[in-house]
């Protein structure tokens, strides 16, 4: 960007700098601004200003804009995923089970972020300044599971990145999963309040007397025996393990093989199931939103998979009677 100068109009009101200049430069967020102006880029009448000083009408204000923040993570051409989606903007990524996303405690290389930057072409995007842990994850505007397989849009620049976040937070986004659960859950919307477990900070809650809103609708789309249930679940709001805890603590079936909600279970019938699986039966099948620049609707779909395919048939034979009876 180059220096640029500009009027704060005639009656707008008065209010901090940062949030000023932030309505009046379409596409930077207010904590970019902020950071112009801890660097002495923004000027008014020849004073350098602070964040906090006042905006007026008519007020002439000149900003010399710096370049965008950096990943740190480094590029690792070994991690592999499929490309669904790739335009200048943004990229669509079909994720496989056991791909973390980002870099994170435990898990500096090796994830999804340092598969991308080895992309050619893909560059190096810029960092999320309001998210604490942005230099290692550019571009993500949402995440899924270590285990959990599926859809993921990851924005290439910083325009970008604010127009996807501003459709996640408008619940402008179409969300929709695949699901095996241990026994049948009661189908339709199933929306509570959501935040930290009380007791296991690992974990989240439902249960809870403060938090956020968290709204998920169950479909139900196959049963076995009696025993086990094939789910379409469609998001409306994404917190974290949001389809989890639901099924888990509104409708009693959690996830086949999900290790942290999930409870332990006698049954040799779901044994097959279980063996082919070995990560909580989730996919993130369908993803579709309006491109932030072009304005075009985009959907994609991927099927499950090949555990998650083998699972299901596992299920199969028990509901058509070809495995043994619950013992």
């Amino acid at each position: 960007m180059a220096a640029t100068r500009v009027t704060v109009p005639a009656g707008a009101a008065v209010e901090r700098i940062d949030r000023a200049l932030a309505r009046l430069f379409e596409g930077v967020s207010r904590a970019t601004i902020q950071r112009w102006i801890s660097e002495g880029r923004v000027t008014a009448a020849g004073v350098t200003c602070r964040a906090k000083d006042k905006a007026r009408p008519g007020m002439i204000i000149d900003v010399v804009p710096g370049p965008d923040p950096l990943s740190k993570a480094e590029p690792d051409a070994s991690v592999v995923f499929e490309i669904v989606h790739s335009d200048d903007d943004l990229i669509v990524v079909n994720k496989p089970p056991g791909l973390v996303v980002h870099p994170a405690r435990g898990h500096a290389r090796g994830t999804l972020v340092n598969g991308l930057l080895a992309l050619p072409g893909f560059g190096r995007p810029p960092a999320d300044e309001r998210d604490p842990q942005g230099q290692t994850r550019p571009g993500i505007v949402h995440r899924i599971d270590k285990d959990t397989s599926g859809l993921l849009v990851i924005a290439k620049n910083a325009p970008t990145r604010e127009g996807l976040k501003e459709l996640f937070a408008a619940h402008r986004i179409e969300r929709s999963y695949q699901a095996l659960t241990l026994g049948i859950p009661e189908a339709g919307r199933i929306e509570t309040l959501y935040g930290r477990h009380p007791d296991q900070r690992l974990k989240f809650s439902s249960r809870v007397r403060y938090g956020k809103r968290a709204v998920t609708t169950v479909n139900v789309l196959e049963t076995f025996a009696g025993r086990a249930a094939h789910l379409q679940c469609v998001l409306e709001t994404g917190r974290t393990h949001q389809i989890r805890v639901h099924l888990a603590e509104q409708r009693g079936t959690p996830l086949l093989c999900d290790a942290l909600y999930g409870r332990p279970i006698e049954d040799p019938g779901l044994d097959r199931a279980r063996a082919e699986l070995r990560r909580q039966a989730l996919h993130a099948g369908v993803l579709g939103f309006r491109h932030p620049r072009s304005g075009i609707s985009l959907r994609f779909e991927v099927p499950p998979p090949t555990d998650f395919q083998a699972a299901l048939l596992g299920l199969r034979a028990l509901e058509s009677g070809t495995l043994g009876a619950q013992g």
